[in-house]
């Protein structure tokens, strides 16, 4: 059953990366599997006296012969193949050529079943008359086994190439005491040597299937951390553009108010009877205003929101901090925090995206919201700061009043899956971090205690473009 798994585990391999090593391979797990299932037929005193099929005495011997020949043989078109060109497309041509080869190896197995089975006169005796009295045969057939094993287990070693290939060698490590047990020992049945044989057997065969459930299982753990960090990352940007539209609706609010509040007036003079004119010109003249402070609001933001939204190349920490400033500009006034700029000006830009560094800047002001809920509202400060390193590295750093992390957490808190919050995923910080590694700098938790946390961002001054 192992070496069935193993196979199936290979033949999906094979079908995302069709490589007739791996076609071979799979192959050698089934022609072992199979001979291992067979023998337990033909073994006497398993499921009959002289078992299900075979003559009882020399079947299952030439069986277990089949079965430790096959697999090295295998082991032989796997070194021999695996530095080849793919051996078909995924999909439908790779399940044409499993289903081609299981078909093979059944007719093979068949056949040669049939062999030792039916004609089993025809071979040379490992047995005479009882089980437990073996002919020189058996020592000699372990020999050959042990050195056919051996020259498998040495084309890997000269062409191994992956850590699939180390682990094969390891498999046939496992395998090589079975046939030195029975040949320095004993090969006869139900001896100690005989049960320490099939313990080495068993050992071989499980080896690849661990490795591959293993790898199979980090390979789940790593897609799911992806697939998180994915859906955290596309969250933010929507969070980004709720917060883009928030702001727009909250400053146009009041030019949009006052226009409606100066058009009621003029409306009412104009219904008035006498007719009110006097008014009508400041009404009409604050409307324009209003009007144009409005589209300026737009103007604005829109201008800002394209420098923050260019990727590439580079962006200005001040700029993109102001803006995250005014997308937060209402959790701000409804949370009673206090902002505090000191900003250095004329900065280079940083070798990090506009919207990549406003999504750090926001992700960083959300936590500092975070850890100031449970602080008084009139000691909530946010405290922005900017400065130039030697010419070469910006420093922004943010300053919240809050709670602050525990000793035991601050070092992890860059990890992802890992939060202080209820409810949330532990990965803002960490996809936080990741994007400022990618352009050099680095994101740090400078201080944090019961006066608050300070984080420090670092990043290198963007380039200058190069003169065609």
């Amino acid at each position: 059953m192992a070496e069935f798994i193993t196979a199936a585990l290979l033949f999906a391999q094979f079908s995302i990366q069709p490589q007739r090593a791996l076609l071979a391979l799979a192959s050698g797990y089934v022609f072992s599997g199979s001979f291992a299932f067979l023998q337990t037929l033909a073994f006497p005193n398993g499921y009959a006296s002289a078992g299900v099929i075979g003559d009882g005495l020399n079947s299952p011997a030439w069986l277990y012969v089949l079965w430790h020949a096959t697999f090295p043989a295998a082991i032989f078109g796997y070194g021999f193949t695996k530095d080849h060109s793919a051996g078909g497309r995924p999909g439908k041509p790779a399940t044409a050529a499993i289903i081609i080869v299981v078909g093979c190896i059944g007719a093979a197995v068949a056949g040669l079943t049939w062999i030792v089975n039916a004609k089993a006169e025809w071979l040379p005796n490992f047995y005479v008359n009882d089980v437990r009295h073996q002919t020189p045969l058996g020592n000699q057939v372990n020999l050959m086994l042990l050195l056919w094993n051996l020259t498998a287990l040495t084309v890997l070693f000269a062409r191994m190439r992956t850590i699939l290939d180390l682990w094969l060698m390891v498999t046939l490590l496992a395998y090589l005491p079975n046939f030195l047990v029975a040949i320095i020992g004993s090969s006869v049945r139900f001896t100690i040597g005989w049960y320490a044989a099939r313990g080495f057997v068993l050992v071989g065969s499980c080896m690849l299937l661990t490795v591959l459930l293993i790898e199979t299982m980090f390979i789940y753990s790593r897609l799911a951390s992806v697939i998180a960090l994915q859906r955290r990352e596309r969250a933010n940007r929507l969070l980004s553009i709720d917060a883009v539209t928030g702001a727009i609706a909250h400053e146009l609010r009041s030019p949009l108010g006052a226009i409606s509040l100066n058009a009621a007036t003029g409306l009412s003079h104009l219904r008035a009877a006498p007719l009110e004119l006097e008014d009508l010109e400041n009404i009409l003249s604050d409307i324009e205003a209003d009007s144009s402070r409005a589209a300026d609001i737009i103007s604005n933001i829109r201008e800002m929101t394209i420098k923050t939204a260019q990727g590439g190349a580079s962006a200005n920490v001040e700029d993109v901090a102001e803006l995250a400033l005014r997308l937060l500009r209402h959790d701000l006034l409804a949370n009673g925090v206090t902002v505090i700029t000191e900003f250095q000006g004329n900065i280079p830009p940083v070798a990090l995206g506009g919207t990549e560094l406003q999504q750090i800047v926001l992700n960083l002001c959300k936590n500092a919201l975070d850890a100031m809920s449970s602080v008084p509202a009139d000691q909530r400060q946010l405290r922005m700061k900017t400065s130039l390193d030697g010419g070469a590295t910006v420093h922004l750093s943010v300053e919240d009043s809050g709670t602050g992390i525990t000793p035991r957490h601050q070092e992890r808190i860059f990890d992802p899956f890992f939060t202080t919050k209820q409810g949330g995923m532990g990965l803002g910080l960490a996809i936080s971090s990741n994007l400022v590694g990618r352009c050099g700098g680095k994101l740090r938790l400078v201080k944090s205690d019961v006066r608050g946390s300070v984080f420090e961002l670092e990043m290198p001054v963007s380039a200058p473009a190069s003169v065609q």
